[in-house]
């Protein structure tokens, strides 16, 4: 996918600017105000009883033919038509049963990651994209269960890696008794890329197709594998990457810590926040988005 001619403008310099930052990712300790980055991500104590359940039945029920289901449902977008500030606003209702690092609503989490990224000078595609990354939540709205919305995701159509959290759960799948899905490449060509790959459906893959024509395919990668935690943090599925994919996965690592080490307490003061990000989204994209 070319980037449009919008999206292009903020590259102008990016291989000045690339050569500055994806040699060095941002210091986690340095964003993780709220605890030490080691007590992100504890899925083996919790601190939300939420977690663990919420992943037995992610692991159950998402199936490949339960993948493909829902992309015919939501990729027409054919929902409701919305201004971005509707959608914030609905996700204040949620808080996302899948994360063990915070009890905040949504909205507040994407203000905590855009703000760490505007505050290390990141251009503003970037921090557009650290505000639009879990926008893709509000399917909740339509009636979907958290399990189908939010959580790391994985590939579907091929075996699971045991790095996958709570990999014990896959046995629930009916798709673990296919003997097609469950070879390493499963339906997959070797180093076909990620782009040729069916993943668990989520909210990534929503809010990706929604922002592609907006958006640099830096920040694209960044929005659709952002939860791949099995690829970007643990080096799996090597073998379906392709090598547009590993010239990405550096951006996807790079957006990471933000999006996880930004999680504290604190809530930002949208008051005075919101005329920046008015002029950001107005710069960006249309009034109204098609969900």
């Amino acid at each position: 996918m070319e980037p449009t001619s919008i999206a292009n403008a903020p590259l102008a310099n990016l291989d000045e600017w690339e050569d500055d930052l994806l040699r060095r990712y941002p210091d986690p300790e340095s964003i993780a105000t709220g605890k030490s980055t080691e007590e992100y991500r504890n899925y083996e104590d919790p601190a939300r009883d939420t977690v663990k359940e919420f992943y037995r039945l992610n692991h159950q029920y998402q199936t490949f033919d339960f993948v493909q289901e829902k992309r015919a449902e939501y990729l027409k977008f054919d929902k409701k038509e919305m201004a971005i500030w509707d959608a914030f606003d609905f996700l204040n209702q949620l808080v996302d049963d899948s994360d063990p690092d915070t009890d905040l609503d949504q909205l507040q989490h994407l203000l905590q990651t855009s703000e760490a990224i505007r505050r290390d000078g990141h251009p503003d595609w970037m921090v557009l994209t650290g505000l639009m990354h879990d926008l893709g939540k509000v399917l909740c709205l339509f009636g979907e269960p958290q399990w189908a919305v939010v959580g790391d995701t994985f590939p579907v159509g091929c075996a699971y890696s045991d790095k996958i959290v709570y990999p014990e759960f896959f046995s629930l799948n009916p798709d673990s008794k296919n003997p097609t899905y469950q070879t390493k490449l499963g339906i997959y060509e070797p180093n076909c890329g990620l782009r040729k790959v069916f993943m668990s459906w989520g909210h990534d893959e929503y809010i990706y197709q929604m922002m592609k024509d907006y958006l640099p395919e830096e920040g694209l990668y960044m929005l659709r594998y952002h939860s791949f935690y099995a690829w970007h943090r643990e080096g799996e599925y090597e073998h379906l990457l392709d090598d547009h994919d590993r010239a990405m996965l550096p951006w996807v690592k790079l957006f990471n810590p933000y999006d996880l080490y930004s999680k504290n307490p604190e809530q930002p003061d949208w008051n005075k926040l919101k005329p920046y990000y008015q002029s950001l989204v107005e710069k960006y994209l249309p009034v109204k988005l098609k969900f």
